[in-house]
């Protein structure tokens, strides 16, 4: 499938446009994400109507507190993603699968629509919409501007679980049917971004003032021990979220454990509580 997001440069190089990294890709290379090809000069996307995971969850489990509470969701995810963060939770599905799993679509709109039917059927006040998440959903971006109208059509809800490292053109695209956003903001720092998931902070930070004037917004901070764990970063994130966004943002402190590149111990269950009382001091739901 040809890509969206994207230009010609020189001797058959691309530029992608998807995603601030702006990647430069020559014939036969993928971007960073690792779904976006240059085909003899031209941009693919090789991961479309290609799923990785699906699962009905309840809402809170995105996380999304505030939105629909008690509510189901189609999960809903492929392969891929624009950050390589050290600590990844799915890196299995991020960064590290074969080339072989994006060969054969295992997705139809078709198939899609008659899940959903089914799923939408069973209990018409439990059952809210579908969540794009498990790897980063923005790189998905060819599959999910088919799926989202389709959903909103039918009554339901479109869920962004993401990053929020992305350009505003597709954004914008985004937001014509997306009803809500959980944005991961890893930390305020943007050395910590750059050392361990290779990616900016302000970029992020665009995303979340632009969601949340067209959407329901709300932010998860992943707190890992040593690195992004001290009270300037707990109280420049509760300031800016404050100030910028609102007061009532709903803001997710979660614990890590150690996982794929990552060695550091568990975070400490008192530096959560910790951390939400910095957090409370200006912020109302902070979970």
């Amino acid at each position: 499938m040809n890509a969206k997001y994207w230009h010609s440069t020189e001797n058959k190089n691309v530029q992608c446009d998807l995603c601030p990294h702006n990647c430069k890709i020559a014939p036969g290379k993928t971007g960073i994400c690792k779904v976006r090809e240059n085909r003899d000069g031209e941009l693919f996307s090789l991961n479309y109507f290609v799923a990785s995971s699906m699962a009905v969850d309840p809402i809170e489990k995105k996380p999304l507190h505030n939105f629909y509470p008690g509510s189901k969701i189609l999960s809903f995810g492929t392969y891929g993603c624009n950050f390589s963060c050290q600590f990844c939770q799915n890196y299995s599905i991020s960064k590290e699968f074969s080339p072989s799993r994006l060969e054969n679509p295992n997705l139809t709109k078709e198939s899609f629509l008659k899940y959903l039917e089914e799923l939408d059927t069973k209990d018409l006040n439990d059952f809210v919409g579908v969540a794009y998440t498990y790897s980063e959903p923005t790189v998905w971006a060819e599959t999910i501007l088919e799926l989202g109208p389709i959903v909103r059509q039918r009554g339901l809800k479109n869920v962004m679980v993401t990053n929020g490292f992305i350009n505003p053109e597709p954004l914008g695209n985004f937001l014509e049917f997306t009803d809500a956003f959980n944005i991961d903001l890893k930390s305020f720092d943007d050395n910590f971004y750059r050392k361990y998931s290779a990616g900016r902070l302000q970029p992020v930070l665009d995303t979340i003032k632009s969601a949340s004037k067209k959407a329901h917004v709300e932010l998860t901070n992943l707190i890992i021990p040593t690195l992004n764990d001290t009270d300037e970063n707990f109280i420049k994130l509760r300031d800016w979220v404050a100030k910028e966004i609102g007061p009532e943002t709903p803001v997710h402190l979660t614990h890590y454990y150690p996982t794929y590149k990552m060695t550091l111990p568990p975070t400490p269950h008192e530096t959560v509580l910790y951390a939400r009382k910095i957090l409370k001091e200006k912020l109302v739901n902070v979970y």
